[in-house]
């Protein structure tokens, strides 16, 4: 017999509901599922962090406990824990206006959800209901009913345990688990759940086999047809049976369905409570991953879409046809933005490009004639001149050269850089990253595989050397079945407000235009104008240059047109670059060397250019890479452009405008050798970068012998 301890001390708290309720309802978010279905970007992000729309999963779940009253919540973390709580320190949910009155983030080695419950109950922090979530759900479900519910039965029987929150959605919802299929037998009078099984079943039969005493029950129902949405209701006599049994692994095929069967032995029962509309999934794979985010774009997880703005720096607006964009999007002309699409802030489109049914991060630099089709492009990542990406995942700061292929199921990590030419079969998982060694180590980079990422490329195929057990077939991000019928009607259920995109405009109070060809179509005036800053801005301020006029009325004049234009920061920096750097060209043309033209152009106006960058606390210098490459951009095709780079970056460094680390990160990024033009251009600023090294060595030599004669 199990040992009672546990249970008798739960059992001996007090009755009346009323004190159950003055307790605060707490929340236990599970980051770390254990799994590696999100492998390889899992290696170097924890998966609660992985942007769903361009917003962190964790921030849906977050979201939902909020607005279900839940007022502490223990943030259970496995992997990447530093990560985490970085990010919610960092957040609106650690503020003093947050809603939580306690939020704490626990790290433990469990390997297994069965080691964290039980490692949960060792330390005796939940006193009482709590909701047990994982940190990838996405719901727009109101909690109160279901709490409201098990509160009812646990003041009539205390051994009602748990509530399992389900929702109905038919048997071909596409945001159902698939090569899986949960199977909960229910008596509909009490809405116990009676028995659980997951087809196929430990036997690999798809046969469901009762016990002949349930069939005993006036009557039963067998539902095959909800979604499990990993949202649970429990009772801290459920971390008991966790501690008790410690073959329990898994919270559905181990623990769910042997209390179930045990109920003779352990006398414990567990509900379920139904929903027919409102929102929930949970983000369990890559597949589950494409179809929330079509929700969330459908918006059918209503208000849970991305012009909501969940993130306090977002400025999404919503546009006809399900399309997305932040303020400084920049849209070549020609480009075609089709519908079910999200653009994140300072991304830019070049000539030619289609993108549909997309995510685009932010800072992404999409270039000409590229298609992009049902993809996910996550910040800072680059797709060269002519390429196809399809029904695939590229990471941040991946970069495509030109004409590359990505085929649809394709997973690409942070980092990777495909050879130009080369094409991604949807096999293929890369990553620049192995595994851990031990706990706190730093990530192996493994050797560039050419054949796979091609000539100039960097990355390899990942290869899961831990294949784990899960509970579910694995499924990637691949294009649906073309057998499986998803009608309209089937998808719709999930959309509590009964919007869909016929009404979408009518629902935003946006008046509707006549012809939809791309987003830059759509936009307000100003959005129309903000095409033309680069223009505008470098004219305005190259005149300002030759007439000798002051930093702060070049800035007041700059700052002037950029709020009317909504033009973005890489903007402002490509415009002073492009009429410093002409400037500079005619000063030389007039007689001036290299050095000189260069000192009197930006030794003037250091003002104007530090008020273009905003990293020099941060360390990676994501602003100062960005303005060396536009300098060694716009230089690669002048006439002694390299001289000219020299003197510049030298002259940038004193100012201390662009600092040793900016300088260095520059040097080291892929896109400051991308190409013939630009390796050449930077030939002659290797002297720099030698002294720049020199001067390191040495201070590190001086420091040890301080330290030597001390």
């Amino acid at each position: 017999m199990p040992p009672k301890g546990k249970k008798n001390a739960v059992a001996e708290k007090p009755k009346a509901g009323e004190e159950e309720r003055d307790e605060p309802l707490q929340a236990v978010i599970l980051t770390d599922p254990f799994e590696t279905r999100f492998s390889p970007f899992t290696l170097e992000q924890p998966r609660c962090l992985l942007p769903l729309v361009n917003t962190p999963l964790i921030e849906y779940t977050f979201e939902f406990l909020a607005n279900a009253g839940v007022q502490e919540i223990f943030v259970y973390c496995g992997a990447h824990r530093e990560q985490v709580e970085v990010y919610i320190s960092r957040s609106k949910w650690s503020s003093r206006s947050s809603p939580f009155s306690r939020l704490e983030v626990i790290q433990s080695t469990a390997r297994t959800v069965g080691d964290a419950m039980r490692d949960l109950d060792t330390r005796s922090l939940l006193v009482g209901d709590f909701v047990l979530v994982y940190g990838d759900v996405v719901s727009n479900l109101p909690l109160e009913s279901a709490l409201a519910a098990h509160r009812e039965r646990r003041t009539k029987d205390k051994n009602a345990i748990m509530t399992l929150v389900l929702r109905e959605a038919g048997q071909n919802h596409r945001t159902k688990a698939r090569g899986t299929k949960p199977i909960f037998v229910v008596d509909p009078s009490r809405d116990r759940c009676l028995h659980f099984e997951q087809m196929p079943n430990r036997e690999g039969s798809h046969f469901l086999s009762l016990d002949p005493d349930l069939l005993s029950h006036e009557e039963i129902e067998i539902r095959s047809d909800v979604i499990d949405c990993g949202i649970d209701i429990c009772t801290p006599d459920v971390l008991a049976l966790w501690s008790d049994n410690f073959d329990f692994q898994a919270p559905r095929k181990d623990f769910l369905h042997t209390v179930l069967k045990d109920y003779e032995l352990n006398g414990k029962t567990i509900h379920t409570y139904i929903v027919e509309d409102h929102y929930a999934a949970r983000v369990r794979n890559l597949h589950a991953y494409d179809s929330v985010s079509k929700d969330i774009i459908s918006r059918y997880a209503y208000p849970l879409c991305p012009d909501t703005n969940l993130l306090q720096d977002q400025s999404y607006q919503a546009y006809r046809g399900n399309i997305y964009k932040e303020q400084g999007v920049i849209l070549a002309r020609s480009c075609v933005i089709k519908p079910k699409t999200a653009i994140g802030r300072a991304t830019s489109v070049g000539d030619g490009t289609v993108i549909s049914r997309s995510v685009i991060g932010r800072h992404c630099q999409i270039g000409r004639d590229v298609t992009i089709e049902g993809a996910y492009i996550w910040d800072y990542a680059s797709i060269g001149d002519g390429c196809t990406v399809k029904q695939s995942v590229i990471a941040n700061e991946a970069t495509l050269r030109k004409n590359c292929t990505v085929e649809a199921g394709a997973l690409i990590s942070y980092g990777v850089i495909i050879g130009e030419g080369k094409t991604i079969s949807g096999q293929h998982r890369i990553t620049r990253a192995k595994r851990k060694r031990t706990d706190g180590e730093e990530l192996d980079k493994g050797e560039a595989d050419v054949s796979v990422v091609g000539p100039g490329g960097d990355g390899f195929e990942f290869h899961d050397s831990e294949e784990e057990e899960e509970e579910e077939i694995v499924d990637g991000l691949v294009p649906p079945d073309p057998n499986l019928s998803l009608s309209a009607q089937s998808i719709s259920t999930l959309n509590s407000e009964g919007d869909d995109d016929s009404d979408m405009a009518q629902n935003l109070n946006r008046p509707a235009a006549d012809s939809f060809v791309s987003v830059g179509s759509q936009d307000s005036y100003a959005s129309q104008h903000a095409a033309n800053f680069d223009h505008d801005a470098s004219a305005s301020i190259y005149d300002s240059l030759e007439k000798g006029h002051e930093s702060a009325n070049i800035q007041l004049e700059l700052t002037a047109l950029r709020m009317s234009t909504n033009a973005s920061d890489h903007q402002v920096r490509r415009s002073i670059v492009l009429s410093f750097v002409k400037r500079i060209v005619q000063l030389i043309k007039s007689d001036s060397s290299a050095k000189s033209a260069v000192d009197q152009v930006f030794g003037q106006h250091k003002e104007l250019l530090e008020r273009s960058i905003f990293d020099k606390t941060q360390a990676k210098k994501v602003d100062q890479v960005d303005f060396m490459l536009l300098l060694q951009t716009e230089l690669s095709h002048r006439e002694t452009g390299d001289i000219i780079l020299l003197s510049a970056a030298t002259k940038l460094v004193e100012l201390d405008i662009i600092e040793e680390d900016g300088i260095t990160q520059w040097w080291e990024d892929a896109k400051a050798s991308d190409g013939q033009e630009m390796k050449a251009v930077r030939e002659k600023t290797q002297q720099l970068i030698d002294f720049l090294n020199d001067s390191s060595e040495s201070e590190d030599e001086d420091d040890e012998e301080e330290e030597d004669s001390e």
